[in-house]
């Protein structure tokens, strides 16, 4: 890698970013500047995802203080979300009343990897440093200056990052 590679990476932002509502519009993430964001990739077909209740309980309770949930369904894991963008809009509204900004399906791992993802796995590797997605419903919470601060594992419910996202709000 050259040095100016490697200062145009250091130098990015999560605001640098762009991607498709479920809708099928393109939004810049620049859209969230001065928010607290919550970023998940999301499965209607899991065993996490229950999560989304306490995902939109979240939503709904620090929206006006300044949190955004962002839900990236993926269907790398298990092939957990199968549905069309309707199927898993409709889903996710019936279902668990989620309001949150959700995305067209991406994928989160490997080459065809959404750049956001690539650049959220890198800023905060998992265990042992690891940049790889396990699984459905890892989360990264990101402060209103866009720096990534913490990664969960998808065993870690929404309730538990509470703490952290009262302390970045």
């Amino acid at each position: 890698m050259t040095a100016q590679a490697s200062q145009s990476q250091a130098s990015q932002s999560i605001y640098d970013f762009s991607a498709t509502s479920i809708e099928g519009q393109p939004i810049s993430l620049s859209t969230f500047k001065d928010k607290v964001l919550l970023i998940v990739n999301t499965a209607s077909q899991c065993g996490f995802t229950p999560q989304y209740k306490g995902l939109q309980e979240l939503y709904d309770k620090y929206a006006d203080r300044g949190l955004v949930i962002l839900g990236f369904p993926c269907n790398q894991f298990g092939q957990q979300e199968p549905g069309t963008s309707n199927d898993i809009q409709s889903f996710c509204e019936t279902r668990f009343g989620v309001k949150f900004p959700l995305f067209q399906k991406i994928d989160v791992n490997g080459p065809n990897a959404h750049p956001l993802f690539k650049y959220l796995t890198k800023a905060a590797p998992g265990l042992l440093g690891s940049e790889a997605i396990k699984w459905n419903f890892t989360k990264f919470l990101v402060d209103r200056n866009g720096n990534v601060v913490k990664r969960y594992a998808s065993l870690t419910k929404p309730e538990d990052i509470e703490k952290d996202i009262q302390a970045l709000l």
